[in-house]
């Protein structure tokens, strides 16, 4: 009997070979890291946000104990129908928190879709669930309605609320501050440019901001080590994604200002 020659997987035959099995295997290993470390990134910047959070819970809790207490004790009716209205109005504002934190922290298939800017912005300063001028620091935002980009809104919303989240930082020492969002249209694409007057980056670090575990915060606060440096990155991965760029420059005693540009969506003509 003729012995069989071995089969042999040639360019075109349609069958992958081991090598580009092994390949995409660690392909797939990698996409889900890479997604593993995004959703724990921003777990991580929900804790960096949870003093805040905590306060503007219980700045809701309070006054529903404090009214439901004091209805308890009395026969005043209009008085129980005001302990009923805030409790309502505060568990409505209470529920709305934990979506915005359920949301923001959310693991999702990325969908492209044309986007509305203006909203994706109060959206993201929505999910610090504090208004910020608490801290002192005064919002602008300058975004006409019609600015809409091509992109996944749920990452464009993370995008803006790791931003905020690091200008409320670097103007909280001062605890004053402003805090600037401007959007224009040129051609085909959509520049968004974020301000605020904390403190500067140093020089140094400005061209490796976007580097994982490249930071200009302390490393560790109140006496406690953290990892720092991933929210920028996560920021450049995810509007690179979206087919954008992000940049950064810094200017002592003026202000620090990252540039998004992505697409914008193609205007229809009739």
């Amino acid at each position: 009997m003729a012995k069989q020659s071995p089969t042999r997987t040639r360019p075109g035959d349609g069958v992958a070979s081991p090598v580009e099995e092994r390949l995409a295997q660690l392909s797939a290993q990698f996409d889900l890291l890479k997604a593993q470390v995004r959703q724990a990134q921003q777990l991580a910047n929900l804790g960096t946000a949870a003093a805040m959070l905590a306060h503007e819970v219980n700045n809701l809790l309070t006054p529903i104990r404090a009214y439901a207490e004091y209805a308890l004790t009395s026969d005043d009716h209009e008085l129980m129908r005001k302990a009923l209205t805030v409790t309502t109005n505060n568990g409505h504002m209470l529920i709305a928190m934990s979506s915005r934190i359920l949301e923001i922290s959310a693991a999702k298939p990325r969908k492209t879709e044309p986007v509305a800017v203006r909203a994706v912005v109060e959206d993201a300063l929505a999910s610090l669930c504090r208004d910020l001028s608490k801290d002192g620091i005064d919002v602008s935002v300058n975004v006409d309605e019609s600015l809409t980009v091509q992109a996944d809104p749920l990452q464009l919303q993370q995008v803006f609320f790791n931003l905020f989240l690091n200008a409320r930082e670097a103007m909280s020492a001062s605890h004053s501050g402003r805090l600037t969002v401007s959007g224009t249209r040129n051609d085909r694409t959509v520049v968004i440019e974020v301000r605020n007057t904390g403190d500067p980056i140093p020089p140094e670090l400005l061209p490796h901001l976007f580097e994982p575990f490249q930071t200009s915060k302390p490393v560790e606060r109140e006496g406690r080590r953290r990892c720092g440096g991933l929210g920028l990155a996560l920021c450049r991965d995810l509007i690179e994604e979206n087919q954008g760029t992000i940049r950064v420059s810094s200017t002592l005693g003026e202000s620090t200002t990252f540039t998004i540009a992505l697409p914008a969506v193609p205007t229809t003509t009739s």
